[in-house]
């Protein structure tokens, strides 16, 4: 399958739009300017918030409840959840600690904003605050206790040990000497796609998906996220740093081993090219190929390079 074909298609950059834009509103709803005391707490966890973003991952748990014909405004606080964990860990990637990043979504980040000390706590209000999203009645009423519960199990796991935090520090620990292609994918697997995969898979589950469609879900989630990373490390090469909104060229600084740095740019495309192919493949397990997914996995790479 090309990324080209498909009988029904999705304008992705009009899906993104309008979701995000729903997105937004909802977070601004649950995350409000006056949300309690410490006020300075609730500016903190809003500066990074609503800095900007495409808001991917929410919109990919939208996509996988649409596909397993759910209604995607009932899965919105499970997506705002997934976009404040996302938030809060580039909080703390961006920290002298970890990346030590100036700049984010072309704002100063907010460590330079507020301190280091408010800004980790700032990202632990946005973690935690992910969990009382989950958890609260809205969400249990729309998918039922034991969706729910299983949501929050998919996210933790996606987010915690085993996941992103887990492939983080295996990315810190291997401190530019990754020479084994199948290292790199497993750092990438966990650090990146974890949180990818989980949230097409969380949208479908509280969507209420069979078994065969959340198989399916998954396998789209793990090769969606797998061909963001490589895109992710191609853009540090050769993305321009106006338009990302943050630095390039500090992944070769800080000598990370990279899909370019191992494969080099060609291949790496290509492999990123191939990997989407095979994220749009899982979607024919869904009558119409769930065309939103497709569209977004082809936003992935194709608007990129």
């Amino acid at each position: 399958m090309s990324l080209d074909s498909g009988a029904a298609r999705v304008d992705a950059a009009a899906y993104m739009k309008q979701w995000a834009a729903r997105v937004e509103e909802t977070l601004d709803h649950l995350v409000p300017e006056d949300g309690g005391e410490p006020s300075e707490m609730f500016r903190i966890m809003r500066y990074s918030l609503f800095a900007g973003g495409k808001r991917l991952r929410p919109i990919l748990c939208v996509a996988g409840a649409e596909a397993v014909g759910g209604a995607p405004d009932l899965v919105l606080p499970a997506a705002c959840a997934l976009e404040c964990i996302h938030t809060y860990s580039l909080i703390h990637d961006d920290l002298p600690a970890m990346d030590d990043d100036d700049f984010r979504r072309g704002n100063p980040t907010s460590h330079k904003v507020f301190g280091e000390a408010a800004a980790i706590l700032g990202g632990d209000g946005l973690l935690t605050l992910a969990f009382e999203l989950m958890t609260g009645e809205r969400m249990a009423d729309s998918a039922g206790p034991e969706r729910t519960m299983e949501g929050v199990r998919t996210l933790a796991e996606a987010a915690g040990a085993t996941g992103m935090v887990g492939g983080q520090l295996l990315d810190i620990r291997a401190g530019g000497k990754v020479s084994d292609p199948p290292e790199l994918e497993e750092i990438h697997r966990r650090k990146t796609g974890a949180m990818i995969r989980a949230s097409v898979y969380m949208g479908g589950l509280l969507g209420g998906g069979s078994p065969d469609e959340m198989s399916a879900l998954a396998r789209y989630g793990e090769k969606a996220g797998l061909a963001f990373q490589i895109v992710d490390d191609i853009l540090d090469v050769e993305g321009d740093a106006e338009l990302m909104g943050k630095s390039t060229g500090t992944d070769a600084d800080q000598e990370k081993v990279t899909y370019p740095a191992l494969h080099g740019l060609d291949a790496s495309k290509e492999m990123a090219r191939r990997v989407t192919e095979e994220a749009i493949g899982a979607l024919a397990a869904f009558e119409g190929g769930a065309p939103a997914l497709a569209a977004l996995a082809r936003f992935i790479v194709l608007r990129r390079f």
